[in-house]
């Protein structure tokens, strides 16, 4: 027996800048797949679960009613963002990250911080609305 299922798409899952964080996160994985193995608890499970942790916030954020706590979790999203930029430059300080891959990943990340913040200014005026 098959079941069909509708595609219902969440609030969250319509914003771009959660699309673009799954992006990150992908590309996360990538590099950490390419670590040395004695980094599988270090480094690398720290920056997956730091890029996971953007979408995370994204979407839980977007499931609150107040634009104020809106406001919040997209400014643990951009902390989580910022945590996963420090930790492709230490895989890049430390060699485990080719220039040209660290450069590729800074680069989402600046997209990424330039949707955020303009997401979350966007719930601050409309917090301050109300």
């Amino acid at each position: 027996m098959s079941m069909e299922l509708d595609v219902y798409l969440f609030a969250h899952e319509k914003l771009r800048v959660w699309q673009d964080a799954r992006v990150l996160i992908g590309k996360a994985y990538e590099l950490t797949r390419k670590l040395p193995k004695s980094e599988m608890f270090g480094l690398a499970s720290q920056l997956n679960r730091a890029a996971v942790s953007v979408a995370c916030n994204i979407a839980e954020g977007s499931a609150r009613t107040s634009s104020k706590d809106q406001a919040h979790f997209s400014q643990l999203a951009f902390s989580s963002l910022m945590e996963t930029d420090c930790l492709i430059t230490v895989c890049g300080d430390l060699g485990f990250a080719s220039r040209e891959d660290a450069a590729y990943l800074r680069g989402l990340v600046q997209a990424l911080s330039r949707q955020i913040n303009s997401l979350r200014q966007t719930q601050l005026t409309r917090s301050a609305q109300h």
